[in-house]
């Protein structure tokens, strides 16, 4: 199965659903990162938000990023997207092991434990738009159906799943958005809440062949069904030599001379690619004379 987003409304336009199935993404993150099989789980998640709510923007040049700062061993993670659902991610501390669960899964929620989900849209404003809630369990879909309630107050339900192979590269990863338009009638909501308290494990309906739109056809199961888009998603990288570069000239003069007075080439390496970028002491004098 390629991975695919398909986009569409549900129950006469009462409902809007984003489905995917992200296996490429979430393990070019893992063989970019080595991480380790909880940090696949809880970056893969977040990637695979990060393409479905990238897609939901509605200009080309707009950008979203998600980012958490939590307690646990994990430390944080952060993913980008745009609008073509072109994802890239860290975590801070891709190394990190934990026993499994109480129900046997790898514990995502343990790993990050007390935090903050931001989401940052840059959308061409002067100041991009900061939304912000607590981590309510720590397995970032719940995390995410809070946010979208508290801070964007729309009725919201996410979910997210990673699958691992024993040899520790993923199975399978994908999800769901669905949203209740404001016009959405209590019999629906009231129905949907039972489906979705009811639905299986997004991981146990993928392991059952089930692509994004056999789940929302499972879901909305008696009501019309229509897609809308359907767009693949990639893990992506926009990083260069010339970007780095000037992220390196902004740092300051003082610095810079310092990076030269070493008579040493330095190294800058990008977080989301692992990608290394050198510096030699002519290309720093440069800098110096452009300052």
């Amino acid at each position: 199965m390629k991975d695919t987003i398909i986009r569409g409304m549900a129950a006469g336009n009462q409902v809007r659903f984003f489905s995917a199935y992200t296996k490429e993404v979430v393990e070019t993150a893992r063989s970019i990162h080595n991480t380790s099989p909880v940090a696949t789980a809880a970056l893969g998640r977040l990637l695979t938000a990060g393409a479905i709510m990238g897609s939901m923007c509605k200009n080309d040049s707009d950008v979203l990023t998600l980012q958490i700062q939590c307690s646990g061993p994990i430390g944080g993670l952060t993913v980008t997207s745009n609008a073509k659902a072109q994802v890239k991610g860290y975590v801070n501390h891709p190394e990190v092991m934990l026993p499994p669960n109480e129900k046997g899964k790898l514990d995502v929620g343990k790993a990050l434990d007390l935090g903050v989900l931001s989401v940052i849209k840059d959308i061409g404003l002067k100041e991009p738009y900061v939304g912000q809630s607590n981590l309510v369990t720590g397995e970032i879909a719940e995390d995410l159906t809070y946010y979208f309630a508290t801070s964007e107050q729309i009725p919201t339900s996410v979910a997210l799943g990673v699958r691992m192979e024993k040899d520790n590269t993923v199975k399978h990863a994908g999800g769901f958005i669905i949203q209740l338009m404001p016009f959405a009638e209590e019999s629906l909501i009231s129905d949907l809440e039972t489906r979705l308290k009811d639905f299986s494990s997004i991981t146990t309906l993928m392991d059952q062949g089930m692509t994004p739109l056999n789940m929302m056809e499972k879901l909305f199961e008696g009501y019309d069904l229509d897609i809308t888009d359907e767009i693949s998603p990639g893990y992506h990288c926009d990083c260069s030599k010339e970007r780095v570069y000037k992220a390196v000239m902004s740092i300051g003069k003082t610095d810079i001379e310092e990076m030269i007075a070493d008579n040493k080439p330095i190294e800058v390496n990008c977080h989301f690619c692992n990608k290394n970028y050198l510096f030699d002491v002519n290309e720093l004098n440069k800098m110096i004379a452009q300052k």
